[in-house]
């Protein structure tokens, strides 16, 4: 039994707050995280916002439930105390937490912070310092047990400072090795960090082996028979390059059909988006998995896999729009702005969109499989996504499927295959070519045929492009 004065003495401050009833769930863990984002703090349930004691029902799983429905909705999950305390008869929960070493820490992917009694959502801006602030507990931040500054490569120092200099004009004096990661944040006093290695190292996979990257080619549309495969292994500013050139080995070139500017060879996906890809992959995937960067090659697409999640706040949905920086290696992603290959803006994933477009290509597809963050491109402009969202039934993405495969399709079969009408299915396939999908061939009758239109809808999806459509 808790001391009377304990609870009826404390009022709700920035380390105390009062919630009536388990009801408030949400309430309490936006609460939590802004007492994890500040000083800890403890949120006693069973009393109002007057001090008044309510009490809670407390049942065999109350406590368990409570802790695991903290732990789902919390990134990264808190660990509370949570203890039952009485008053009057009256059963009362604590739930106390302390400040997290990791930050910031976020509830149902937002994170707050304590103003008085208030919880105030963490700005952008806000939430990126606390990020930095937090460098110090990201896996590679940590110490490289055995290494030392002889496993560092001086020419790899040498030539990260020239390209540095040349993509951003910048300027760094330093009298050896040692000196230069020190005024880059990536050696201190306990040793050398895990970025360091991975950016500098003679060679980073005796002290990372999962550091390394592979690309594979495989056969048909499902990863069964490999057709080629490669492992990439190095510093990861060279992989970038390396994985590259393993992807364009396993490509192929294609002619392109659109306007005359466009006309000539052309891979079959755009190659800067790939590396915008890859290089995301590479700088922000967690590298405290086991699992290596992944490039998948299919007959239809091509898929980038990067070990971990989105850092917290951030969704595959915002991905597609504005959305801030919130790198999960802030040692390695100072670096890769400094040589270009990133810019820090939250913008990567919205310049690989673009690209695709321009190419005639299906928005790429984000997804999270609880253990990594993939990318997959595709190259048919006619995915089932695609075809509904410019306003096709299901009849008309049926016979665009059906043309896919058959090459060509007439009235009757169109009546065949979605079991409508013939004054049904000459309408509906009127609408397909009159948004450029499909184009009509012979006399109106019997003798009409139709068939897709130009490069597998490559003209139709520039023409989208350019009209803002």
């Amino acid at each position: 039994m808790t001391n009377n004065r304990t609870i009826m003495d404390r009022e709700e401050s920035e380390t105390i707050e009062f919630k009536s009833s388990l009801s408030e769930t949400r309430e309490i863990l936006e609460t939590l995280s802004a007492f994890s984002n500040g000083k800890g703090g403890r949120v006693i349930v069973g009393i109002d916002d007057r001090g008044r004691i309510k009490g809670v029902d407390i049942g065999k799983n109350t406590i368990e439930n409570l802790a695991n429905e903290i732990k789902r909705n919390t990134d990264p999950p808190l660990f509370p105390s949570i203890t039952v305390e009485v008053y009057k008869n009256r059963n009362i929960i604590s739930i106390e937490v302390n400040e997290s070493r990791i930050k910031p820490v976020f509830a149902f992917d937002r994170a707050f912070k304590r103003v008085g009694k208030t919880n105030q959502r963490l700005t952008s801006s806000e939430i990126r310092e606390l990020s930095r602030i937090g460098v110090g507990y990201c896996y590679s931040a940590q110490i490289v047990k055995g290494a030392s500054i002889d496993d560092i490569s001086t020419n790899k120092v040498e030539r990260f400072v020239e390209r540095a200099r040349e993509r951003r004009g910048w300027t760094i004096e330093y009298t050896d090795e040692s000196d230069f990661l020190t005024k880059m944040g990536l050696i201190n006093q306990e040793g050398i960090t895990i970025a360091t290695i991975l950016l500098f190292g003679k060679e980073p996979q005796r002290f990372v082996i999962q550091s390394e990257s592979r690309c594979g080619r495989f056969k048909g549309t499902k990863p069964m028979e490999f057709e080629d495969f490669d492992v990439i292994g190095g510093d990861i500013i060279t992989q970038v390059d390396d994985l590259m050139k393993s992807i364009k080995k396993n490509m192929k070139l294609e002619v392109a059909i659109g306007d005359e500017i466009e006309r000539g060879e052309r891979w079959e996906y755009p190659l800067s988006a790939i590396r915008e890809g890859i290089i995301n992959a590479i700088c922000h995937r967690d590298y405290g998995e086991t699992s290596n960067v992944q490039v998948r090659i299919f007959d239809d697409r091509l898929e980038i896999w990067s070990p971990g999640k989105l850092p917290p706040g951030i969704t595959v949905d915002k991905l597609r729009g504005e959305h801030e920086s919130i790198p999960p290696n802030p040692l390695i992603a100072k670096p890769f702005f400094l040589i270009g290959y990133i810019e820090n803006w939250g913008t990567g994933t919205n310049r690989i969109i673009q690209e695709c477009l321009r190419y005639g290509l299906p928005e790429p597809e984000f997804r999270e499989t609880g253990t990594s963050f993939v990318i997959t491109f595709r190259k048919d402009i006619f995915s089932e996504e695609y075809l509904k969202n410019i306003g096709l039934n299901t009849n008309q993405v049926n016979a665009v499927f059906y043309l896919k495969e058959n090459k060509e399709i007439t009235n009757t079969k169109y009546q065949d295959l979605n079991g409508v009408s013939k004054a049904t299915a000459s309408r509906e396939l009127s609408v397909l070519v009159n948004k450029g999908i499909i184009e009509r061939h012979g006399r109106t009758g019997r003798g009409t045929i139709y068939t897709l239109k130009g490069s597998n809808g490559l003209e139709t999806a520039q023409k989208r492009l350019k009209d803002g459509r």
